[in-house]
C-alpha cells in the first residue's frame, strides 16, 4: 500500500504482498488459530455439561429446549444494527490495485547495474497482478455506469483496477478521477453489475456516543463484508497529515484494519456518514494506541465525488506562490534571508509565479505572509486550510510582512 504517515496515523491502507508474493497476515493467522484452540476447549467443556444434563435429569431437556427457541427468537431481534448493515451490505465493494509485473528478474538487475532499458518494455507488457487490496462503496448509478468512492491511496499507482462485487464476482473497474488532498477516488463498472447503491447521510448532523458500524475488507477480498461496530469519538476531529494539509474527520472506535480504506462508516438508519481512511497505530512517542480510526465525512465526500465525475479532479484555489513555513527555517538562513527576528510564526515567500495571481497584486519573492483575511497563518497546513475554504476566482486580504513592514494586498485567487 501507499502508507503516509504523521505521528503514527496511518492510511487504512490495503493489504500488501510481501517481496515473496506472500500475503503477510502474521497477526490474522495468530487470532484465528487462537480462536480456534479456545472454541476448541468451550466445546468440549459444552458437550461435557450438555451429557451430564441428559443423563441426570431428563426433564431439564424439555425445559433448555423451550429456552433455546426462546434465545434464537431473541438473538434475531436483538442486533439493531443489523438492518443497517443489509442497508449497505451489497454496496460494499473490495478494491484490487493490479500492476504489471517485470518478466525476468534478471534484465532488472541488468537494467540497474548498465542501465539497458529492456525491462522497461519487459515491465510494460508483464503480466498484471494484484499490488494491493481495499474498500469501496458503491454510490450511484447512472448512464449505464455504477459509481464507486474509494480512497486515493488505495488505487494510487495501479496499471488497471478490479472491483469484487459482494457476491464475489470480479468485474473490471475504470478510475474516473482521484484527489490526493482528501484522499478520494472515483471508480466506475458496468452498471449491470450494480445490485445496491449506498445512500449517503448528513455528517454535520453527527453526535459523539452515536453508534456506527464500519464495513470493508480487513486484510482484503478474503474477509469481504466484514463489519465492526463502534461509536463516534469525536464528529469533527481536526488533524494533520503527511501532505501538509489539515483535513478535518470523523474518528471512531469501531475497527478499522488495514484492508477497510474506502469502507464505509455507516449511523443506525443505514446511511454511510464517512469513508474510512486511516488509523492512529501509535503517538508521537512510540505509544501504541487502540480504537482511534478515522473517517472523510459524507458531507466532503459527496462534493469531491461530483466534482470528479464531472470533471476527473479537483480545482482548488491558490495564490501562486512556492513558499515554506518559518518553523521549518533553520536560525542560521533566517539571517541570510533578512527574516526579522520578531516573526516567529509566517509562511516565508521563496519565489512567485510570473505573471500569477500573486505577482499581479504586488506579491515579492522573501515576503512572510502572517494573516489570510484577519485570520493568522502559522504554517502551510493553516495557509491551505484558508484558502481551500474559497473558491478560484475569489479575492483574499492577504498581510504580508516585508522588510519589517506589514503591507496588505488583495489577491484573486487562481485555480491549481
Amino acid at each position: 500500500m501507499v502508507e503516509n504517515q504523521t505521528n503514527g496515523q496511518v492510511p487504512n491502507s490495503p493489504r500488501r504482498k510481501n517481496t515473496n508474493g506472500k500475503i503477510i497476515t502474521t497477526a490474522a493467522i495468530v487470532g484465528v488459530v487462537g480462536g480456534l484452540i479456545g472454541g476448541g476447549v468451550s466445546y468440549y467443556a459444552a458437550d461435557q455439561m450438555n451429557n451430564a444434563s441428559v443423563n441426570n435429569n431428563t426433564a431439564q431437556t424439555s425445559v433448555s429446549s423451550n429456552s433455546s427457541k426462546i434465545s434464537e427468537k431473541s438473538a434475531k431481534t436483538s442486533g439493531t444494527m443489523t438492518t443497517a448493515y443489509n442497508d449497505v451490505k451489497g454496496a460494499v465493494v473490495s478494491v484490487i490495485n493490479l500492476k504489471r509485473q517485470s518478466s525476468s528478474g534478471t534484465n532488472s538487475l541488468y537494467s540497474s547495474l548498465f542501465g539497458d532499458d529492456s525491462d522497461s518494455s519487459s515491465s510494460k507488457n508483464g503480466k498484471l497482478e494484484t499490488y494491493s487490496e481495499g474498500s469501496g462503496v458503491v454510490y450511484m448509478k447512472s448512464n449505464g455506469k455504477g459509481y464507486i468512492v474509494t480512497n486515493n491511496h488505495v488505487i494510487s499507482g495501479s496499471d488497471a483496477v478490479q472491483v469484487q462485487l459482494a457476491n464475489g464476482k470480479t468485474v473490471k473497474a475504470k478510475v474516473v478521477g482521484k484527489d490526493s488532498t482528501t484522499d478520494l477516488a472515483v471508480l466506475s463498472i458496468d452498471a449491470k453489475y450494480v445490485t445496491q447503491t449506498a445512500e449517503f447521510g448528513d455528517s454535520k448532523h453527527l453526535q459523539a456516543g452515536q453508534t456506527v458500524i464500519a464495513v470493508g475488507s480487513p486484510l482484503g477480498s478474503e474477509y469481504a463484508s466484514t463489519v465492526t461496530q463502534g461509536i463516534v469519538s469525536a464528529p469533527a476531529r481536526t488533524i494533520s497529515t503527511s501532505s501538509g494539509n489539515q483535513q478535518t474527520v470523523i474518528q471512531t472506535d469501531a475497527a478499522i484494519n488495514p484492508g477497510n480504506s474506502g469502507g464505509a462508516l455507516v449511523n443506525s438508519a443505514g446511511q454511510v456518514i464517512g469513508i474510512n481512511s486511516m488509523k492512529l497505530s501509535q503517538s508521537s512517542d512510540g505509544t501504541s494506541v487502540e480504537g482511534m480510526g478515522f473517517a472523510i465525512p459524507s458531507n466532503e465526500v459527496v462534493t469531491i465525488v461530483n466534482e470528479l465525475v464531472k470533471k476527473g479532479k479537483i480545482t482548488r484555489p491558490q495564490l501562486g506562490i512556492r513558499v515554506i513555513a518559518l518553523q521549518g527555517i533553520p536560525e542560521g538562513y533566517r539571517s541570510r534571508l533578512k527574516i526579522k527576528s520578531n516573526l516567529k510564526d509566517g509562511i516565508y515567500i521563496a519565489s512567485v509565479n510570473k505573471n500569477g495571481s500573486a505577482a499581479n497584486a504586488g506579491m515579492k519573492s522573501g515576503d512572510v505572509i502572517t494573516q489570510v483575511n484577519g485570520k493568522k497563518v502559522e504554517d502551510v497546513a493553516s495557509l491551505h486550510s484558508i484558502l481551500y475554504s474559497h473558491k478560484v476566482g475569489d479575492t483574499v486580504n492577504v498581510t504580508v510582512n516585508r522588510n519589517g513592514r506589514n503591507v496588505n494586498l488583495k489577491v484573486k485567487l487562481e485555480g491549481n
